[in-house]
């Protein structure tokens, strides 16, 4: 049996699930819409679902629980779903072209190559707006993704799924060193600070209108490509002899990912394994199906990062954890996993 048969029986079976993916969405939304309202609801003030309800549907200036949520809470929690949907479908979309299965923003340099020329932007250009440092962390994201792929190009052997976790890996810690030595030269250690601690506690609604355009075209862009990009996780070779133009899927594919992991970034710094995870616990609830694997995985992102907000705020009130240590503790053990059933790929 030749290779293109084995990759479409094998496909053929992965389909085959007891979840149906329109449930996983419906019970998704529910789920979703729910973390939502105890995050706005969940914090130091004491707040009633009543007030919540209030707040949203009948604003008023003078009463300061509606201040709260209308400027605190609501744009934090709104935040979170963006970003976990962002970072989920970018490592969604990474592992579907590369068919590499410890693809991610976080892993393969993505995320430290935006916080990196975000570090740079604070040091060189003080007063930069907030568009600017987001026009940072697009070339930024690009940086690092170029570096990682770059380099492990150049290895021998090839492109495997553990050399590129490693030169991830190496790359992640390389430019967290650099930005940590230039925010001591320049002294702008604090502002860089928030970008490496990954959260959005300090979420103000003027960062959501920024970010949630790039957000939203990067998600539709995922959307258009998913059939594609179905394709193509079937292997090059089987994608180029159904007549697909693999390089320019894989081009817009990359666009996708730099616009959801900058903006992501931009607004909520260097926030781990979201998008290691969910893509795989997605594949496994809907099958090897993109058109359903990118709606489903951004909806699963938004629940993951919005309950890791609500926990970090549970572990030692009245003080926060920082979200990405609670993604942390599910990631690296999934990370280990993983390279350790990868590692025979050396």
């Amino acid at each position: 049996m030749n290779t293109k048969s084995k990759n479409l029986k094998k496909t053929t079976k992965e389909y085959k699930n007891p979840f149906t993916s329109s449930a996983v969405i419906i019970i998704g939304i529910v789920l979703l819409g729910l973390s939502m309202i105890v995050s706005i609801n969940f914090g130091a003030s004491n707040l009633s679902y009543q007030d919540v309800w209030k707040a949203i549907f009948h604003f008023d200036p003078d009463n300061s629980s509606h201040v709260i949520i209308r400027e605190l809470r609501l744009p934090r929690a709104i935040a979170a779903i963006c970003v976990g949907a962002a970072l989920a479908v970018s490592g969604a979309i990474m592992q579907g072209m590369t068919r590499n299965p410890l693809a991610s923003p976080s892993i393969m340099g993505v995320t430290s190559g935006s916080s990196f020329l975000i570090a740079i932007a604070l040091a060189a250009l003080p007063g930069i707006s907030y568009l600017g440092l987001m026009m940072f962390s697009f070339v930024g994201a690009g940086l690092g993704a170029g570096l990682v792929f770059g380099i492990s190009a150049m290895a021998k052997g090839g492109v495997t799924p553990v050399k590129l976790a490693l030169v991830g890996s190496a790359i992640t810690s390389l430019l967290s060193s650099l930005s940590t030595a230039i925010g001591i030269k320049f002294n702008v250690s604090k502002d860089i600070s928030y970008w490496y601690a990954g959260g959005v506690s300090s979420i103000q609604p003027q960062h959501i209108l920024f970010a949630i355009p790039f957000i939203v075209v990067g998600l539709i862009l995922a959307l258009i490509l998913s059939r594609s990009i179905s394709v193509l996780s079937l292997g090059e070779d089987v994608a180029k002899g159904l007549g697909q133009r693999t390089g320019y899927i894989q081009f817009l594919g990359t666009i996708a990912v730099l616009l959801l992991t900058g903006a992501a970034v931009s607004i909520a710094g260097m926030i781990g394994f979201v998008g290691l995870v969910i893509p795989h616990i997605t594949r496994f609830l809907v099958g090897v199906d993109y058109r359903w694997i990118i709606p489903c995985s951004a909806i699963l992102g938004g629940i993951l990062l919005i309950t890791a907000d609500i926990v970090g705020r549970m572990v030692n009130p009245p003080f926060e954890t920082p979200v990405s240590a609670i993604t942390a503790l599910i990631g690296v053990p999934f990370f280990l996993y993983l390279a350790r059933k990868e590692g025979r790929g050396l």
